[in-house]
């Protein structure tokens, strides 16, 4: 007896040094075709472009429970549904409308919407009316005491427009994270801070650098039907009226009537010194509608509950936006927002992972919630909702990983973690990238601010640790100069018409990629350990009191 027990402890020690070989037949389930036929089915154009609150959602819905129930995954629901309700307001703003500017009494620039300009009611009006409203340019528009800045100083802007430079300041290495892009440097930071200001209306200047995208992205994004949280007073009962964005070229001819060149003052709002610039003589007089109506978005819940009796009432999220932006203004008459690679590769790998997850379930001690949330494209507004409406306590979540338009185009040597080196998910995908010899690497372009542009923002705004893995840039057996050909191609794609599953399709990327998340999540879900924030990082805190809350130190 004493023998054979010594036998099984050998025999268990030898497993346990193989690593993760065991799961090697489960990570090799996740292949090509594994992964492209999701994608084919959610960016067909039967789903119609997947917007909340449609008949293209409905079906995207359906499509996502079946293929849980498939997998034999539950629901993760308290009851043990799939389906938690995100109760939200559409709006739709009337395009016919201009936007002028005048001087004097004459009208100096007559804007058309889309082509010039976007905007809609802040405040949810259903009629919103300006007549001869003074502007004010305040730079970024940014009040962070920490980095002593203040870009309002002391002007008072209530019953004004404020103008209001893209980004965030990125000259001083110092300075708000030297060229990452913070909060600050968000367009929804810009128009909170309008309201907290009592601004009378918020338009943003477009440039692509500053944006990060092009002005067709910005008019594709704005113009449709927008979403918000039902019940939301911080908007209704806000004094601003309008939000929107105005080109680089009308912007200019702004500020010309003024008497003021746009490059010098957006070099200024570079300084700590800048003082805010009212347009002098200019007024701006525009007359909006919209109309609105109440609209379920849906999330998406499956589980997959551990086994360990100290640890399966604890959480990894694997998070995907299933929604895309519709039917818009045809371009050569396809007017359907397909959304193959923006999320239909990232719902298509969290499926993957489920299934996979789900054959292994006995390997695992904490539980795997794969979270499929909607009306990502309005402004993070599912995972939002799930956040402050959890459907297991949040210091129960051990962490977030969150796919969002994942690697179509080849296999890469390297892969760039979103969130590099924030927290201890970093040294899990370290552990796993050796593995798979890849080389994890930061964001490229910090600039951007693609942290705060995906649901593991929502995550993160709570505490919970999050990352957001992202495709390499250096492909493997490709021709060269391939890697600014997929960044130019992925730039015209982006929440266009053209976001479809085409000839340059290479998902030996991808396949790679999901394996290696595999093998992430599987260590995430059996480590001892929760997953923790580094020191001073700026939702360390928050984390902490969260976990005292959960009982856990």
């Amino acid at each position: 007896m004493m023998f054979r027990k010594l036998l099984l402890l050998i025999i268990s020690a030898l497993l346990a040094g193989c690593g993760d070989t065991p799961l090697e037949g489960t990570a090799n389930s996740i292949n090509a075709e594994s992964l492209l036929e999701p994608i084919q089915v959610l960016s067909s154009d039967d789903f119609k472009g997947r917007a909340p609150g449609t008949e293209g959602e409905a079906k995207t819905v359906d499509y996502l429970v079946s293929q849980l129930k498939e997998y034999g995954v539950k629901g993760g629901m308290p009851d043990g549904s799939f389906v938690q309700d995100v109760p939200l307001v559409g709006q739709k703003t009337d395009h016919d409308t201009q936007l002028k500017f005048s001087k004097d009494g004459k009208v100096v620039s007559t804007l058309d919407f889309r082509n010039d300009f976007v905007a809609w009611p802040a405040n949810m009006a259903e009629e919103v009316s300006l007549e001869d409203a003074e502007l004010v340019y305040v730079g970024y528009g940014i009040q962070a005491p920490e980095e002593d800045w203040d870009d309002f100083k002391d002007i008072d802007v209530e019953g004004k427009i404020i103008v209001i430079k893209n980004n965030d300041p990125h000259n001083d290495p110092d300075l708000f994270g030297g060229k990452a892009r913070l909060y600050y440097g968000r367009w929804d930071y810009k128009f909170e801070k309008a309201r907290d200001m009592g601004a009378l209306g918020a338009l943003i200047i477009h440039t692509t650098p500053s944006a990060g995208y092009g002005w067709d992205v910005v008019a594709n994004s704005w113009s449709g039907e927008q979403f918000y949280l039902a019940d939301n007073e911080e908007i209704t009962n806000s004094s601003t009226k309008i939000d929107g964005w105005l080109t680089k070229e009308a912007s200019k001819d702004l500020f010309a009537s003024a008497g003021l060149n746009l490059n010098k003052q957006l070099k200024a709002a570079e300084e700590r010194t800048f003082e805010p610039v009212p347009l002098e003589g200019i007024t701006l007089n525009l007359e909006l509608s919209a109309s609105y109506s109440n609209k379920d978005a849906k999330n998406v819940l499956g589980v997959v509950e551990g086994t360990k009796d100290n640890l399966k009432d604890e959480y990894v999220v694997f998070s995907a936006h299933h929604d895309h932006l519709g039917i818009t203004q045809p371009v050569k008459g396809d007017s359907i927002n397909n959304g193959a690679v923006d999320n239909a590769s990232g719902v298509s790998a969290v499926l993957n992972l489920a299934r996979a997850y789900k054959d292994i379930q006995p390997q695992l001690k904490r539980s795997g919630l794969f979270l499929f949330v909607g009306a990502e494209e309005q402004g993070l507004l599912g995972s939002k909702y799930w956040t402050a409406n959890p459907t297991v306590p949040l210091g129960k979540v051990n962490a977030d990983i969150n796919l969002d338009a994942t690697n179509v185009y080849g296999k890469t040597e390297d892969m760039v973690l979103i969130g590099y080196g924030r927290n201890t998910l970093t040294d899990v995908f370290e552990r796993a990238a050796d593995r798979y010899d890849v080389k994890l690497k930061p964001d490229p372009h910090p600039e951007e601010g693609v942290f705060y542009r995906s649901d593991h923002f929502s995550f993160a705004k709570q505490g919970v640790p999050s990352i957001f893995p992202n495709g390499g840039t250096e492909f493997i057996d490709k021709p060269e100069g391939y890697a600014e050909f997929v960044d130019s191609l992925s730039g015209a794609n982006y929440h266009s018409v053209t976001d479809e599953i085409n000839e340059y399709w290479d998902l030996s990327g991808m396949v790679r990629d999901v394996r290696l998340i595999f093998g992430v999540g599987y260590r995430v879900l059996n480590s001892n350990e929760m997953q923790t924030w580094q020191d001073g990082d700026e939702f360390q805190q928050k984390r902490k009191e969260m976990l005292e809350k959960a009982g856990k130190k």
